[in-house]
């Protein structure tokens, strides 16, 4: 069966390793057909300070034709330009515009700021505490589902259940919340597996099992991403996502193309 991620990282960040190149090339000795270099899209200082979190902007241009260089070298693999986009809501303090995307074929919206907190950084882990988990699972699900909603130019929604990371859950049962995110997501955005989360402390991948299922009853298109930063983890668990995706109910997966289009491949 065909192996593909829609969600990978490089060097292009600081808290990421490899080249493009060295990615793309991994990818093809692991029997990867497609892959989508997804790097994480530049923010301002007010919210990356230290340049930590996303590409700075003045390497746009660079981690383009990287993408350009690896697609050309590589034949054998298709390499889709993408990147990942958070969502901000009304802390959004860049301007974007249509001629800044024109070049991402696939653009992946994700949540990793509530409130302008970054509640999945390690480093401000101690906040969940002073919070408290039931609060944290609310605001999270209520801002992806803004962020589903808008008018953002996303095409698909990254590991959508990302507040598990540490392990921290509510004492209330999630399923309506994870209802309201598979309704938001119905309007057209697609979601993602992604193979990461069974490696942090929650040791589950992204989305749950239930979270999956509902996405799948609301007729949510799914495909898979490995989240890599590190050359070595572009195919890690592609298969199991696949395993997990048919338990859930889906039947095929769904890939974003190069050339900005879908198409599918059954689940075997």
């Amino acid at each position: 069966m065909e192996l593909v991620t829609t969600h990978t990282h490089t060097c292009f960040t600081n808290h990421g390793e490899g080249t493009v190149e060295e990615l793309v090339s991994a990818a093809v000795a692991a029997g990867v057909s497609t892959i989508a270099v997804t790097e994480h899209y530049p923010m301002s200082a007010a919210l990356d300070p230290d340049r930590y979190l996303s590409m700075p902007a003045e390497r746009m241009g660079d981690y383009l034709a990287a993408i350009e260089a690896a697609r050309a070298a590589h034949p054998e693999i298709e390499v889709i330009a993408g990147c990942e986009m958070d969502w901000l809501g009304d802390d959004e303090d860049r301007v974007i515009t249509a001629e800044d995307l024109a070049p991402f074929k696939l653009i992946l919206g994700s949540v990793h700021f509530v409130d302008r907190w970054p509640f999945d950084d390690p480093a401000q882990r101690g906040r969940w505490d002073e919070v408290g988990a039931d609060d944290i699972w609310r605001r999270y699900f209520e801002v992806w589902c803004e962020a589903v909603s808008s008018d953002a130019p996303f095409h698909v929604m990254a590991h959508p259940d990302l507040a598990k990371k540490f392990n921290f859950y509510p004492s209330f049962d999630p399923q309506p919340l994870y209802e309201q995110a598979a309704e938001a997501c119905a309007a057209g955005r697609m979601v993602e597996v992604n193979t990461s989360g069974s490696y942090y402390a929650c040791k589950e991948m992204f989305p749950a099992p239930a979270l999956l299922a509902a996405f799948c009853r609301a007729g949510v298109p799914c495909t898979v991403g490995t989240d890599a930063h590190v050359p070595s983890n572009v195919a890690r668990d592609i298969e199991k996502a696949y395993r997990l995706m048919y338990e859930a109910g889906y039947r095929t997966v769904t890939v974003p193309t190069a050339d900005g289009d879908r198409r599918t491949i059954a689940i075997e």
